[in-house]
């Protein structure tokens, strides 16, 4: 089977990146999955209904989020209810939403079923439980409906996330970075068959610093004054991975890197 994970959604221009290039891509690559990270695709902070849906509409199957997960405040209703969207499993207990979630690859695959779970690191993070504990726990339950597993880390520090791929791997199939919005270009199969990659990039305004009008990120820095933020405009840049896993083993077989740009 074959997953295609894109990376976090800014914005408008983002949508629209998806929206566009998203069928393509599925066909291109012959995609049984799609996986997005839409934590920033309500005006660059937050997620809403309405943008979570504009998302799925795209073709996308599983939306992950992170550290910008709250920033709007009818997301926490939301989360509630649409388990398609995954809020980090390392939140505290009684939060709402879910970590993790199972689905049948029908009618692509119908013998096959992919856990996706949403993790958030902590170093220079909120300081959530443990990911990596949280996430043993997680795995030994959804292992017992499937043994394909995608996580998206969605964490600041490198040190973190390779550590956190080492930890895990042959126990997934895929650890996805998120959150630093900068594609990386380490992305291999680890030694025990763990797909990796430091961070998948952003998918959203190409001249920005990432996803937010660069003038006003320069002005932060000589100032040091806060301000609101907003994101730019332009051309729009999209960027994912596309991960091959051997449906029996769970194990995977290949990554690509993908950067497209729209229009």
């Amino acid at each position: 089977m074959k997953a295609l994970f894109i990376g976090d959604i800014v914005g408008k221009p983002g949508r629209d990146a998806v929206r566009a290039l998203l069928p393509n891509l599925v066909s291109r690559y012959k995609i049984d999955l799609v996986i997005a990270n839409g934590e920033n695709a309500a005006g660059g902070f937050g997620i809403t209904d309405k943008t979570a849906a504009e998302i799925f509409e795209s073709g996308v199957q599983i939306v992950t989020t992170g550290n910008h997960v709250w920033d709007k405040k009818e997301t926490v209703s939301y989360l509630a209810k649409e388990h398609r969207v995954l809020r980090p499993l390392n939140f505290p207990p009684g939060t709402p939403g879910t970590g993790s979630i199972v689905l049948s690859l029908a009618p692509s695959l119908p013998s096959v079923k992919v856990a996706v779970v949403s993790v958030m690191g902590r170093v220079f993070m909120a300081p959530l439980d443990c990911p990596f504990r949280t996430t043993d726990a997680e795995i030994e339950k959804l292992r017992e409906s499937t043994n394909i597993i995608i996580i998206d880390l969605h964490a600041e520090a490198t040190s973190e996330k390779i550590a956190f791929g080492y930890y895990l791997d042959g126990r997934v199939s895929a650890v996805i970075g998120t959150h630093t919005h900068v594609q990386t270009a380490d992305e291999r199969i680890l030694q025990h068959g763990t797909a990796y990659i430091t961070d998948v990039g952003m998918t959203g305004p190409q001249v920005s610093v990432i996803g937010i009008e660069k003038e006003q990120i320069v002005e932060r820095f000589l100032t040091q004054m806060p301000r609101k933020y907003d994101v730019a405009g332009g051309r729009a840049i999209l960027s994912a991975v596309v991960i091959e896993i051997d449906e029996q083993s769970g194990r995977a077989t290949g990554i690509q890197r993908v950067q497209l740009t729209y229009p």
